[in-house]
């Protein structure tokens, strides 16, 4: 008896192991905004990582979190470094690709709570007088990172901050053009 329930035990491990094993390899969650503003203005705000404590989802989470700077101010070649509570961690942002208007991509290397790297990417896409904002974060998942995906609902833990963080930014560039009143022909 004892035997097949050992045998059962392993049947189970081997069968959860091999369906972990045949999930996808890489992930990418992205989320989307209309904000009224020309792409420029959008770009401006997130191509400079100094302007991120105004719209950040995860400065909120601690806002005592040390940050420092590298390099340029903006563009490539820019570097920010945070260190905070267990909700922010710790890790490193470079911005890799700066293509003004366009695309920006962004290397993320975590330290804190789990090591890791993984890109965020931030499009722009002009849609008369507003621009279309794009952010997504994508990467490469190992087994642990397989299994963990089984359990928990990445799209629901990282597409929340990023709809909150695109939500901020909206509010943030209207303001500064002085057109935080709501959009009339949004979706």
């Amino acid at each position: 008896m004892l035997k097949r329930v050992l045998l059962a035990i392993v049947a189970v491990v081997v069968l959860f192991a091999a369906y972990v094993a045949m999930q996808p390899s890489t992930y990418r969650i992205e989320r989307s905004a209309i904000i009224v503003a020309p792409p420029a203005a959008v770009f401006a705000e997130v191509n400079d990582f100094h302007n991120w404590e105004a719209w950040s989802p995860w400065v909120k989470l601690d806002p005592n979190a040390k940050t420092t700077f590298e390099g340029p101010a903006s563009g490539e070649g820019a570097v920010v470094n945070w260190s905070g509570n267990e909700q922010v961690g710790e890790g490193k942002m470079t911005l890799t690709e700066s293509k003004p208007d366009d695309r920006i991509l962004i290397r993320v290397d975590f330290v804190k709570p789990f090591a890791g790297t993984n890109s965020s990417e931030f499009t722009f896409k002009p849609d008369g007088a507003r621009t279309i904002v794009t952010w997504a974060i994508f990467g490469e998942r190992g087994f642990i990172e397989k299994a963990i995906c089984l359990v928990m609902n990445a799209q629901k833990m990282i597409g929340e901050p990023l709809e909150k963080g695109l939500a901020n930014l909206k509010a943030v560039t209207e303001s500064k053009l002085g057109q935080s009143q709501p959009d009339p022909v949004a979706n």
